[in-house]
């Protein structure tokens, strides 16, 4: 089974057994989760979502991405400014899609 669903302001195309990186997700490692807000699930398309449908996935890790530089300046103004960022993420397990 396919199916499309939001999390995090984004959308994911996922099957059965698919792994994926998601905005961070505060559960526990090894617990479930479920996402209600589906879009699309093997060829019925909601409007906007797919009544009862649900998509059924695994926390398998949570951690953050590698580091990148923000690094802002004015030229000829003496502005410079270091900034590190290391965004959080979610490794999901999607474990099954109800229809």
């Amino acid at each position: 089974m396919k199916a499309i669903f939001v999390t995090g302001g984004k959308q994911y195309y996922v099957n059965e057994g698919d792994t994926i990186y998601v905005e961070k997700i505060d559960a526990p490692v090894d617990s479930e989760v479920t996402f209600d807000e589906v879009l699309f699930v093997d060829g019925v398309a909601g409007d906007p979502i797919v009544e009862g449908a649900k998509v059924v996935c695994k926390v398998e890790k949570q951690g953050k991405q590698k580091k990148i530089i923000v690094f802002k300046y004015h030229p000829k103004k003496k502005y410079r400014k270091k900034q590190g960022h290391r965004q959080p993420y979610t490794k999901l397990v999607v474990k099954k899609i109800v229809k």
